[in-house]
């Protein structure tokens, strides 16, 4: 699955839909991301990188705010099957930092177990620095 993101263009304040390519190695991750980043930043309308590849998922940043919940309404979204990750703005609390993360799965394709699975999973990874 390859991460799609927005990007947020300050002179319009409108963002554009972008995509990077995973790579094993995270810094070469972050590098390709940072380029796409640059490259289409500027970009004005809803599609900002070309040819979007089938497997993608959606990662949407609310840097702006913390929450507590967030929902989507998805217009015809009983079709819609791919998870949607929805963080906030990040936040320290006495040494620990927090990271607000709404995940949105259609109910057909995953189960509250899973979901519940996916979030414990993560969690140990940031805990572990990993």
């Amino acid at each position: 699955m390859i991460p799609c993101y927005t990007v947020f263009n300050k002179e319009t304040e409108t963002f554009t839909s972008i995509w990077t390519p995973l790579r094993e190695n995270y810094n070469d991750f972050y590098a390709e991301y940072k380029k796409d980043v640059e490259l289409y930043s500027k970009n004005i309308g809803v599609i900002g990188k070309p040819d979007m590849p089938e497997n993608v998922f959606n990662v949407s940043m609310i840097p702006w705010i913390n929450f507590d919940g967030f929902n989507l309404n998805l217009q015809k979204g009983y079709d819609y099957l791919l998870p949607i990750f929805t963080f906030g703005k990040f936040y320290q609390k006495d040494d620990m930092y927090f990271l607000p993360l709404g995940l949105q799965v259609h109910h057909a394709v995953c189960d509250g177990f899973h979901a519940g699975r996916f979030i414990d999973e993560l969690q140990q990874k940031l805990n572990n620095g990993k």
